[in-house]
């Protein structure tokens, strides 16, 4: 289960210099999830794991608790995971590998002071996420690299370093370098040392990789011209510079690398040591004016994700609430920062999943689950005595349009009720005319977001829900003012969210570009930002 000291009432500061909050990235198959269950074996969160962990008769990944996720073999929503790992406080933030949920990812990297990058070494960075590892880069976040499942098949190494720093524009720093070529994994060489680190399998990887230290002569007996072609890569990577530098790491601008196979668990220990030996603590973090709140100041917080219905036996839902500053005290009364009420932190729990445990305190980078917090959305600030407002989370413009309404017309509250859920939690947007038509329009990144959209609907709210595909093809964040403009032209379309934000719908890209070249001063971004009315 999820740890914080419930007794402790140590320093802020000496707390959050502990914890360690990250989030793992990647695209669909690349062992994201089977990576998040590996830390949780060596951490001692769990006593046996796999890629999935037998429960109850079923096959399950431990962050994967949606029944959705469970039956399509994918993560689909993004969970908090917290464990303890040479005394450091890990908070594990999984997040979704398909594309069609960036949102909720991005939402997750607000919340992370760094980042895992999973890369499948025989698919290398792939184009429908590509655009969340240039975020992290775009947020200079510092980011550890993983070419995950060398134990297979793949590309050679040397050129997935070129694809990192030509795509991202991320210089790739390999911290550990294969012996062998993919497919066959003999160990790694730490290049810190000079050792030859040798993994030996265990059955089904249920439990931790044996590991065999072998130093350089022995290694080269060993393992022939496998050790020298890679002590040749090795050479040739220090001549070029391309050796660990914590200070580029750290501005964003390098990538710590490491080598290894999440399901026969090589490398694992490697690179959660790297999440604590070089992954940055809690830090100060910034207001929407650039000023950072100093950690020891009193608490603080932000809402980036809200869940309901995660576990079915309580129906409840939950915030997700990133502490910034101070230390939380379950029962604190706090100042809700949007409404200007205080608010209530009775029902507050760590995350394990969709498991909890009641939490006592908790410090800068620890990730707190408010239960039954009907009044917090996503994007909103609490803090106690000195006010407080973070800037708001982005979200993606939306790709894809539907309208919605309930196969049973008896069902029309229930469908309703779910329709206001789902939008609060984000995993839809919806908008609305706020000068005509009443009947809202669904929105989406990708397609499986309707599909999530649907299900969640029927299987939690008990109205199924027809969709039917509206012909926009692509929409822009816009402003009062360029919408009473946009309004005049034919194949728009100006609708607002729940939060004020316009969007300008159009039936063709080719009319967004006409408009773009013909009125420049036009606002038209890709980006919308929650909770700021134009």
């Amino acid at each position: 289960m999820g740890f914080i000291e419930d007794g402790r009432q140590g320093d802020v500061v000496t707390e959050a210099a502990r914890r360690r909050t990250f989030a793992i990235i990647s695209h669909p198959d690349a062992g994201k999830t089977t990576l998040t269950e590996k830390f949780l074996l060596y951490a001692g969160a769990v006593a046996e794991a796999g890629a999935v962990k037998a429960r109850a008769g079923h096959r399950r990944a431990k962050s994967d608790w949606m029944a959705l996720e469970q039956q399509r073999g994918i993560s689909i929503t993004s969970t908090a995971l917290q464990f303890t790992y040479r005394d450091r406080v890990v908070n594990l933030l999984d997040t979704p590998g398909h594309r069609d949920f960036s949102e909720d990812t991005y939402r997750v990297l607000a919340a992370a002071d760094a980042a895992i990058m999973v890369l499948d070494v025989a698919k290398g960075i792939e184009s429908q996420t590509l655009k969340l590892f240039e975020v992290c880069r775009a947020r200079s976040m510092p980011i550890l690299t993983f070419l995950n499942k060398y134990d297979r098949p793949g590309r050679d190494p040397l050129e997935l370093l070129d694809e990192i720093e030509e795509q991202i524009g991320l210089r790739p720093t390999p911290v550990t370098w294969p012996v062998g070529i993919p497919g066959d994994f003999r160990g790694v060489v730490d290049r810190r040392d000079g050792s030859f680190v040798r993994y030996s399998r265990t059955a089904r990887g249920a439990s931790e990789a044996i590991e065999e230290r072998v130093d350089p002569v022995s290694a080269s007996a060993a393992e022939g011209e496998a050790w020298h072609k890679a002590i040749e890569t090795v050479s040739l990577l220090e001549e070029v510079g391309s050796s660990l530098d914590m200070t580029s790491f750290l501005a964003g601008e390098s990538s710590p690398l490491f080598v290894g196979s999440a399901l026969t668990n090589f490398g694992v220990r490697h690179l959660l040591d790297a999440v604590v030996d070089l992954a940055p603590s809690a830090l100060p973090r910034e207001d929407l004016a650039g000023v950072s709140r100093p950690l020891a100041a009193p608490f603080s917080g932000f809402v980036f994700k809200i869940q309901a219905n995660m576990n079915p036996s309580h129906r409840d839902h939950v915030a997700f609430v990133r502490v910034c500053s101070g230390q939380f005290t379950r029962g604190m009364t706090v100042m809700h920062g949007q409404s200007g009420k205080p608010f209530s932190t009775k029902y507050a729990s760590s995350l394990f999943g969709a498991e909890r445990d009641t939490i006592d305190v908790a410090y800068p980078g620890d990730v707190v689950g408010l239960v039954n917090a009907s009044g917090l959305n996503i994007g909103d600030a609490l803090y106690e005595a000195e006010p407080v407002t973070f800037p708001p989370i982005a979200t993606f413009a939306p790709e894809l349009f539907a309208s919605a309404r309930p196969r049973d017309t008896g069902r029309h509250k229930q469908f309703y009720r779910g329709l206001v859920q789902l939008e609060r939690e984000g995993v839809i947007q919806v908008l609305r005319d706020p000068e005509g038509d009443p009947m809202p329009l669904l929105a989406a990144v990708g397609a499986m977001q309707f599909e999530v959209f649907a299900y969640r609907l029927a299987n939690e709210f008990g109205a199924e829900a027809e969709l039917t595909a509206a012909p926009y093809k692509v929409a822009r964040c816009t402003d009062k003012i360029t919408a009473e403009k946009l309004r005049k032209v034919s194949g728009i379309r100006v609708l607002a969210r729940v939060d004020g934000t316009l969007l300008a719908l159009f039936d063709s890209p080719f009319r967004l570009q006409r408009l773009e070249s013909d009125h420049p001063d036009w606002r038209l971004d890709h980006i919308v930002s929650a909770g700021v009315v134009p």
